[in-house]
């Protein structure tokens, strides 16, 4: 489940330094084609202001109307689009989707400290693994639409009913699988909705051609450290929207990153030397892929000079590094070193996502009809 969170955060941070109050929107259950999947998530303000989309851009306008009413009463609000109908001038909109969408509407404010928006943004500055679960049905005065259950770290006093030992353990396990969920209740159904964890990627090579890597994994919300042992090169102004530039000679890798927090690496000095050294460190690593830039022959040079060490990154090397998309640029080179990485990237998450153990378990909701 992919919806990055940094698309949201301008916006709710300017309504945290007014007081301002704000809608969010939550796509829960989608049937058939649509823009996006069960998980997506959208931010508006008073004023039809937004960040995130749900669709292409043609629902958004009509939801900024429900989440006025949403944020003036306080009521959360659940809106359907079915948009399967062979007329598809419903609303006047001719958008051709042939999709169904409910996405459910939550007020917050100061008054409710901005949850369930401010836990997931308060993970993803600390990289941690977090679910909220909101109550998206319910026929308990107790349990109304938009209740929430929070990790326990995040503040707040849930309805008693929200508060057991099972819907921890859910939100628990929906952190830790990536995927969202429903939770079946006595009298109510509950969406377990994980953060997304942005990939973190480590470029090995701070050069001129390292910057168009890091502005298109950057455009993707993606977390991008740089290293390199030139001073010259290893310059953080350089690279403004990375996570981390660091100047570091190839052997102190291991002491100055924890490379087991690293999705993917891709050595890119071009040194010869330095990329047999990261090479060799990166053998040593759990880093399951791992891309190297240049030509096949340079490549077999390496892993002869790697000796033994070559054996090591079978299954894990990717070289040449990216896709073969044609084009001889810098941009064109980064575009398909990025296109790569995201292939891989979502390749593991629809693994995690499809793991035996992660079915739902008996009882679990149906989605809403």
């Amino acid at each position: 489940m992919e919806s990055p969170l940094g698309p949201l955060l301008p916006l709710l941070e300017r309504a945290r330094a007014s007081g301002a109050a704000l809608a969010l929107g939550i796509l829960v259950h989608t049937e058939g084609s649509t823009y996006r999947k069960p998980g997506a998530l959208m931010l508006i303000a008073a004023d039809g202001e937004y960040a995130g989309l749900l669709s292409g851009g043609c629902l958004e306008a009509d939801l900024a109307e429900h989440a006025r009413t949403v944020i003036a009463t306080g009521a959360a609000r659940m809106v359907r689009y079915d948009l399967r109908s062979p007329d598809d001038l419903l609303w006047g909109l001719g958008i051709g989707c042939e999709g169904a969408m409910q996405i459910l509407l939550v007020r917050i404010a100061p008054a409710n400290q901005y949850q369930p928006l401010a836990a997931l943004a308060g993970a993803l500055r600390t990289h941690t693994r977090c679910a909220v679960g909101i109550v998206c049905e319910s026929a308990d005065p107790q349990t109304p639409l938009g209740a929430l259950a929070l990790p326990g770290d995040a503040g707040g006093r849930p309805p008693a009913t929200l508060a057991t030992e099972a819907i921890a353990g859910a939100l628990a396990e929906c952190a830790a699988r990536g995927q969202p969920r429903w939770l079946e209740l006595p009298q109510a159904q509950l969406f377990v909705l994980p953060l997304w964890l942005p990939p973190r990627i480590l470029i090995l090579g701070a050069g001129p051609d390292a910057l168009p890597v890091v502005e298109f994994g950057a455009r993707l919300g993606w977390k991008l450290t740089l290293v390199d042992h030139r001073p010259s090169y290893a310059v953080a102004a350089h690279f403004p929207q990375a996570e981390a530039v660091r100047l570091a000679r190839t052997r102190e890798l291991p002491a100055t990153l924890d490379l087991g927090a690293f999705t993917a690496a891709v050595v890119m000095s071009h040194h010869l030397p330095s990329d047999l050294e990261y090479l060799r460190v990166l053998a040593a690593s759990p880093i399951p892929y791992v891309g190297l830039l240049g030509p096949p022959g340079r490549r077999d040079r390496l892993l002869a000079d790697l000796g033994a060490d070559a054996g090591r990154l079978r299954g894990r090397l990717h070289a040449p590094v990216g896709l073969p998309l044609g084009g001889r640029t810098p941009e064109a080179i980064a575009l398909a070193i990025v296109a790569e990485l995201q292939s891989f990237v979502s390749a593991g998450a629809a693994a995690r996502g499809k793991r035996p153990s992660d079915a739902a378990p008996a009882g679990a909701a149906a989605p809403l009809s």
